[in-house]
């Protein structure tokens, strides 16, 4: 907090300061007894009528009564990662869109529009990267027309909580009432400690083709022509398989992506049976050290925040949080978004 050369506490933002990173104390008006103060560090979103909206890493937003400000400064816009290559934002926002290619895309300025007949939000949304060339308003309405002109709902993915990131447009999204549908984490992480981790390379057979072994223990039931589209695609794409004992679905898959200097990890599963047994880590590990053949030396990955097992393996691995992202549902649609949010 700032402290004035009189050792007081002072509120150095002001409403000139919207869109950037701050981090301001207030007090609590209706807290448990003996909690007077509350400390928020994100993105200033906005200060109307005498009230902040202040965007968290997670996306969350929170508002604050100006009437409860103690104090308020600006921070660094993104915090130092504890471990991890760095990247900027726009970096894996584009390894990992090329990672998940839709079967059609179209071009608002800069803006991506991406469809692939409602498999995964991914790849049925729209990656709103730098400027659309148009008014915001008028790009959404555009959004939703190409959405709608092909039967599937609007969807916008964002990011926040890292330097370049999109709080700003996330708040003018939720003042024109679309709905944040799905929050998760892009991690990222060193590669080669991954493709230490397995050992000796046992029991894992790699292909360039998702098979039929391969999909019997995906968890999108089902795959369609367009879903394998849009799994196959990539710059170069590796599946993983741990065969099962004679049971049809195999013990353990996983897929990975080569592009440069990045490897992409996805889908790893294992039978629910055969769980804590390192067949997740040896999956990884496999393609890990296949990636390293091909030139890659950094890694990344998508979690959900609900799945605390794979956090924690993934922790163990070395990987860390860089941001989040979110899809945003327009406010006209509401049938389901195909069959996941990944």
């Amino acid at each position: 907090m700032e402290i004035s050369a009189a050792g007081r506490l002072e509120v150095r933002i002001t409403t000139a300061d919207v869109g950037k990173r701050v981090s301001v104390r207030s007090l609590i008006e209706h807290g448990p007894p003996g909690e007077r103060f509350t400390d928020t560090v994100g993105v200033l979103t906005s200060w109307d009528n005498d009230v902040l909206q202040i965007t968290r890493r997670s996306g969350e937003s929170v508002r604050i009564a100006e009437s409860t400000l103690i104090a308020g400064r600006i921070v660094p816009s993104a915090p130092a990662r504890r471990r991890g290559p760095a990247a900027s934002y726009e970096e894996l926002a584009r390894v990992s869109t090329r990672a998940w290619r839709p079967v059609e895309s179209g071009r608002l300025g800069e803006w991506e529009l991406r469809a692939a007949e409602g498999f995964t939000r991914r790849a049925n949304s729209v990656l709103p990267l730098g400027d659309p060339g148009v008014p915001l308003d008028d790009a959404l309405t555009a959004v939703r027309d190409w959405y709608a002109a092909r039967g599937l709902p609007a969807y916008a993915q964002t990011a926040t909580g890292a330097e370049g990131t999109q709080e700003l447009l996330c708040a003018e999204l939720e003042r024109r009432g679309w709905a944040r549908e799905v929050t998760a984490e892009l991690w990222v992480g060193p590669l080669a400690p991954v493709a230490d981790l397995g050992g000796e390379p046992s029991g894992v057979v790699l292909s360039r083709e998702a098979d039929g072994a391969w999909l019997a223990r995906y968890r999108r039931k089902g795959v369609s022509e367009v879903a394998l589209r849009v799994l196959g695609s990539g710059p170069s794409v590796w599946f993983a398989t741990v065969p099962g004992d004679g049971t049809d679905a195999p013990a353990a898959i996983g897929r990975c992506v080569v592009d440069g200097r990045w490897a992409g990890f996805a889908a790893v599963e294992v039978d629910p049976a055969r769980r804590r047994r390192g067949l997740a880590t040896a999956v990884m590990a496999a393609l890990a050290r296949r990636a390293l053949d091909e030139g890659a030396s950094a890694a990344w990955l998508q979690v959900e925040d609900d799945n605390a097992g794979a956090r924690a393996l993934y922790d163990r691995m070395g990987f860390a949080a860089h941001h989040a992202y979110h899809h945003y549902r327009a406010p006209e649609s509401s049938a389901p978004a195909g069959d996941g949010a990944s």
